[in-house]
């Protein structure tokens, strides 16, 4: 009997990755590529959908070829994104109107300030489960509508295609068969409805986002249609869509309601698995979909940080005192402590739970004192201070104390920072063997689509732990550090003059 595979592709948003699973929910082949990153001007930040796709379908082929497989034993293949940044597209031509608008682009933020000032915020938590912040799609898609001569009229008469990135690879991949999104995608666009399960009419009507534009939502495990054999060789059908970080909390198996796990890629978050039970936050977190799977929705309480591994890239790329992120352990741990420093890396705002778009990156304490190592190590505290913000806001949304928190992303893979966050949360912090969840996430659910995998059971046995960090600290000093961060956070604040 041939061996046969499911395959993720992993769109993010630095790069585009393809994984080969197998049966066990191992990785049997992976391809990673990066692609180009767009600033044209401050707190603007695109990519070339073009690229994206280039890029993307380059390393799924390479993953097939490197696994030494033929085309026909991937047995189907699931996408998982970048869930926010978005674009537009001519529906005959498939050529985008203009690049996509990154999740981190915050051209919209006078948007937004109009929409609350027309008292939109309860209706849009209320329906949607965020926030108004330019973080989110809908005041993107209409951006690129308004500043496109005719896109508008073009729109209404049927012309063009709008989505998220997993809908841009799924049109791609059918060779424009279907436009399609699942419904945890379709819920970070601030245009979803989470209760219906459907397109708000009101938020279309209020940013100008026709209907006709907007794909079909379906469930995040399901066939969409078959790739194009001309891509790869045989018809494989694509049958998964989840945003990156259900995916995450897919793959991490966190199936059960009062599970929560936190990823550490170029952004953060976390998710906590509230079931079919839909719980509002009071404390700036956002309830969204976690996926919709046999037409029934479940939901999650998340908490988003835009700047998580990016902290460390600006230490890379900017600031240049470190030359890979791999150094950053070893030189947090050549001094005891940041000597006072905090740093906030606020590059793009703050997210959850402050949802502050105009705060803008902060150090404070450096003394004379202060050298390369104290920035370091204050970079990485960063990131478990940010989720420590989170967990709290969840805590008290939810009633439910955090046991255990099971941790993902590239930075997860840094021992200071996830021991240094058992020691502020006080509880264990959980590693996966299989570090790639999101991935595996998207494969899980493509794999149930097609029967790959039979049932959910198939997969509750699939977190295999490459290690655990428990706190070794007291509580009073880790709230000391604690408070000291709190207290930088307040100065990063309202930074930004308002557009």
């Amino acid at each position: 009997m041939v061996e046969r595979y499911v395959m993720a592709l992993d769109e993010g948003t630095s790069s585009a990755r393809a994984i080969l699973f197998d049966r066990a929910g191992n990785i049997v082949s992976l391809a990673q590529r990066e692609f180009r990153q767009i600033y044209p001007r401050p707190g603007w930040v695109e990519h070339d959908a073009n690229e994206i796709w280039s890029t993307q379908l380059s390393v799924a082929r390479e993953v097939i070829h490197n696994a030494g497989i033929e085309a026909h034993q991937v047995a189907a293949i699931g996408i998982t994104n970048q869930r926010e940044t978005c674009l537009i597209w001519d529906r005959k031509t498939g050529v985008p109107l203009h690049n996509s608008l990154v999740w981190q682009d915050r051209r919209t933020a006078g948007v937004c300030d109009q929409l609350k000032a027309r008292g939109l915020e309860r209706y849009v938590k209320e329906t949607t489960g965020l926030v108004i912040d330019a973080y989110f799609s809908g005041t993107k898609l209409a951006w690129i509508l308004e500043n496109t001569p005719g896109a508008v009229e073009r729109a209404r008469r049927g012309e063009l295609a709008a989505g998220t990135i997993d809908t841009w690879l799924i049109w791609n991949l059918t060779g424009g068969r279907a436009h399609v999104t699942d419904a945890s995608n379709a819920s970070r666009t601030l245009l979803f409805n989470i209760h219906t399960g459907d397109w708000d009419e009101r938020l279309l009507a209020e940013l100008n986002v026709p209907r006709s534009i907007l794909p079909d939502v379906r469930d995040s495990s399901d066939v969409y249609g078959l790739a194009d054999p001309d891509l790869f060789g045989a018809e494989i059908p694509v049958a998964s869509s989840i945003g990156d970080q259900q995916g995450a909390l897919f793959g991490q198996s966190c199936f059960a309601e009062g599970m929560v796990k936190a990823t550490y890629g170029t952004g953060g978050t976390l998710l906590m698995n509230t079931g079919a039970q839909m719980r509002m936050s009071e404390n700036g977190l956002l309830t969204t979909v976690a996926w919709r799977l046999g037409g029934k929705l479940e939901y999650a309480l998340e908490g988003t940080l835009f700047s998580v591994g990016s902290v460390v890239q600006w230490l890379r790329d900017e600031l240049k005192i470190i030359h890979s992120a791999s150094e950053t352990e070893a030189a947090a741990l050549e001094v005891p402590d940041t000597n006072g420093v905090y740093i906030v890396p606020a590059f793009n705002g703050l997210s959850a739970p402050f949802w502050d778009q105009y705060a803008r990156g902060t150090i404070v304490g450096i003394t004379r004192g202060a050298n390369r190592n104290h920035l370091i190590r204050a970079s990485l505290e960063s990131m478990a201070y940010q989720i420590r913000d989170v967990i709290d806001r969840m805590e008290a949304d939810s009633g439910i104390a955090l046991a255990e928190l099971k941790v993902d992303g590239g930075a997860a893979m840094n021992n200071f920072v996830l021991q240094f966050q058992a020691d502020q949360l006080g509880v264990r912090v959980l590693r996966p063997k299989v570090i790639d969840t999101t991935a595996r996430g998207a494969a899980f659910l493509a794999g149930l689509a097609v029967g790959y995998w039979k049932d959910m059971a198939d997969l509750h046995t699939a977190f295999a732990l490459d290690r655990e960090f428990q706190p070794s600290t007291d509580r009073a000093s880790a709230d000391h550090l604690y408070n000291g961060w709190c207290r930088t956070v307040d100065r990063s604040r309202d930074w930004a003059e308002h557009e």
